[in-house]
């Protein structure tokens, strides 16, 4: 396996003006605001516009959005000026493909859950409309924040052939390992890195982004 010696780091989640700052100081790349009005981490476009107005450059911004009126999505990237949306929903490759066209410059992640049921012929229709993919943990009843790791072995039957953001309870006991198992482009951190839902754990968050960098070091004095 071919290791990169950086990886993207998003935490999601955000709610709150503090935890962002908080992220984007400890070298996070890019931070998750959730659309989705059933999740405990929901912020309205108000509010998230707030915090994202007062962020620095530099640090991407994503919205998360589950099976939301293609329109809406599209206003509310206008509002939030966003740079990714992320779709955790059943959207369709035709969904995608037209939020691609007409979102543009703002890219499209499409987030699927992992279990038994998802197979690399379910994926391939999305390649051609999204830059890249999320993988979480399937659960039945909901779709995302889990808190969860599935089997990370099943990734190499998927096919992919695009880069990926891991996520599904990563925290800071398990990141090493996961990046040891899979090495993601990316990894994204919602749940684990909480003290309650909405409300992140900053020392947690810090200690996070710190073992990932450490990991990386590692990574880069064994190539020297």
């Amino acid at each position: 396996m071919i290791h990169q010696q950086r990886f993207r780091i998003k935490i999601c989640g955000t709610t709150r003006y503090d935890d962002a700052v908080t992220a984007v100081q400890a070298g996070v790349d890019a931070l998750g605001f959730i659309f989705f009005e059933s999740s405990p981490r929901h912020i309205d476009p108000e509010e998230a516009k707030l915090i994202i107005e007062q962020l620095p450059p530099f640090v991407d911004i994503v919205g998360v959005f589950v099976d939301k009126k293609r329109k809406e999505v599209e206003e509310i990237i206008d509002y939030c000026r966003l740079d990714y949306v992320q779709l955790h929903g059943t959207e369709s490759p035709k969904y995608c493909e037209r939020l691609t066209r007409i979102a543009a410059p703002c890219e499209v992640i499409k987030a699927f859950r992992v279990g038994p049921q998802l197979t690399a012929e379910r994926i391939e229709p999305y390649k051609p409309h999204v830059k890249g993919f999320l993988l979480d943990t399937y659960n039945k009843n909901a779709v995302g924040g889990t808190g969860e790791v599935f089997d990370w072995s099943m990734i190499d039957k998927l096919y992919l052939q695009k880069p990926y953001l891991l996520a599904g309870g990563l925290d800071v006991d398990n990141i090493t390992q996961a990046l040891e198992s899979v090495c993601p482009y990316g990894i994204d951190a919602n749940s684990g890195l909480e003290k309650e839902p909405g409300r992140k754990d900053h020392n947690l968050v810090r200690a996070f982004v710190r073992k990932v960098r450490n990991y990386e070091y590692s990574l880069f004095a064994n190539t020297v």
